[in-house]
């Protein structure tokens, strides 16, 4: 049986994508796509390499423009964070107290950066938002110097484009080579040199 609407939780590029399927597939009930933030709907990526390098403006991440969402019916409420859904009802409930209410739900939230269980880990910046972006892109310039804990592929974009714009740059790896567990030793070796020709200081 066809819901007789659908909620979409998740404001990146696979809640953006959810709600052009469903209206291209010819779904004609209520699609309502929840955001917690304040932007329109955007890839996430570019916050780690052309967006976070100022190469690209952050339009060029944008999924739609605004006016897609109303010539094709979706109700987009940004700044709207799910904090629950209640199963019972077909609800999920909003951090303002408001309530909507789904024939079918659509789980799009993407994944959160892990933190360190560590003092002081709470101060660190991690990457997930433009707002995370532009607060590490603020870290860069010379005589700047910024440590990357972890040299996955973020954390080694994240160097790249520090040390693009002249900041001093360590990366700090656990393991034996950066990308080990994704790509092998012989092209973590790749990777390890082609950072430490360009400055980065990269320890494991």
């Amino acid at each position: 049986e066809t819901p007789g609407s659908v909620v979409i939780v998740g404001g990146g590029l696979a809640g953006a994508k959810a709600a052009e399927a469903l209206r291209e597939q010819g779904y004609a009930g209520s699609v309502v796509l929840l955001t917690a933030e304040d932007e329109l709907p955007y890839e996430r990526p570019p916050l780690s390499k052309a967006y976070l390098a100022g190469k690209d403006e952050f339009e060029k991440a944008v999924v739609h423009p605004e006016e897609w969402y109303a010539e094709h019916d979706v109700d987009l409420r940004r700044g709207a964070e799910v904090t629950r859904i209640d199963r019972d009802a077909d609800e999920v409930a909003l951090a303002d107290g408001s309530r909507v209410h789904y024939g079918a739900l659509v789980l799009a939230t993407g994944a959160e950066p892990r933190s360190l269980p560590i003092p002081g880990a709470d101060s660190a910046l991690t990457l997930r938002t433009r707002a995370d972006s532009d607060r590490i892109r603020e870290t860069f310039g010379e005589g700047k110097r910024l440590v990357v804990i972890g040299a996955g592929w973020i954390g080694l974009e994240v160097a790249a484009a520090a040390r693009e714009a002249g900041t001093d740059v360590v990366v700090l790896e656990s393991a034996e080579l950066p990308l080990l567990a994704v790509l092998g030793p012989e092209m973590g070796e790749v990777f390890a040199q082609l950072h430490r020709e360009h400055g980065v200081d990269l320890q494991i």
